[in-house]
């Protein structure tokens, strides 16, 4: 398929999710149009990790419904139309696989069945890497990295996958600021190319740079609309539970 900036890329209708004991989100409805980038905000514990749980499947909602361009998650998935970039990515920095061994492995549900990469899969791996600045650093371990560079090439790797959705958590945490820009860039041309974003962030002065639209979360959508509208004092209050400033809230993500 091919989305259109009139497709809703997610939609989810009275979500209820969580853990064996633990409701961590609550009638949840959420609508996302392709095309967009949505920044999706909230203090620790509001249900962000449980919304992208079962925006991928992860997580069966005790109620409600999730669907990415009118599929369910597990048929997105298997169609390829959505991409994770985790924060905590699950490669073990000291085994020996490089930068380009990683972005082929957003390939992986494009392969045949040998699992061999045909020249068009080089083709978008050499693109991605060319796209977060890491081309001359292919050869390279992700052990020898930098946090920063860590980042954009698990960014690469997604971009590789050539999902219409990418979900994103936390891209910029823990990345210098050289990094930062060149992310916000190529979100940005993702976004100009077409891909939908939902990308959870903490750095909300950042925000009306990054995305279009945001959605605050606090076990439920407390708000959603443009950034101007949605980050208020007031309801930054009823997110965070106190009254921040952005500044303020945004030091919540240098909290260990």
């Amino acid at each position: 398929m091919i989305p259109t900036e009139t497709t809703t890329a997610i939609s989810v209708e009275g979500l209820s999710a969580g853990y064996p004991g633990v409701l961590a989100l609550q009638e949840v409805d959420l609508t996302v149009r392709s095309g967009r980038i949505c920044a999706l905000v909230g203090a620790n514990g509001s249900g962000k990790s449980t919304l992208f749980a079962a925006l991928l499947g992860l997580r069966s909602p005790a109620q409600g419904r999730v669907r990415l361009f009118g599929r369910s998650p597990h048929a997105a998935r298997r169609r390829n139309l959505v991409s994770y970039v985790p924060q905590h990515d699950q490669v073990d920095p000291s085994f020996p696989v490089t930068v380009e061994q990683t972005v082929m492995m957003g390939r992986y549900g494009h392969l045949g069945f040998t699992r061999r990469p045909r020249a068009a899969d080089r083709e978008h791996v050499e693109s991605a890497l060319e796209q977060v600045g890491l081309a001359g650093l292919r050869s390279r371990t992700i052990g020898e990295l930098s946090g920063g560079q860590r980042r954009r090439a698990f960014l690469a790797r997604s971009i590789a996958q050539r999902a219409p959705l990418m979900l994103l958590d936390e891209p910029f945490a823990g990345v210098d600021r050289v990094s930062e820009e060149l992310i916000v860039q190529v979100l940005h041309q993702l976004r100009d190319a077409g891909t939908t974003l939902l990308v959870s962030t903490h750095h909300l002065e950042g925000i009306p740079d990054l995305a279009e639209e945001v959605v605050l979360l606090h076990r439920t959508v407390l708000a959603a609309g443009p950034p101007g509208e949605v980050l208020t004092e007031e309801r930054m209050a009823d997110a965070f539970g106190t009254v921040l400033g952005l500044g303020a809230a945004s030091a919540e993500r240098r909290q260990p």
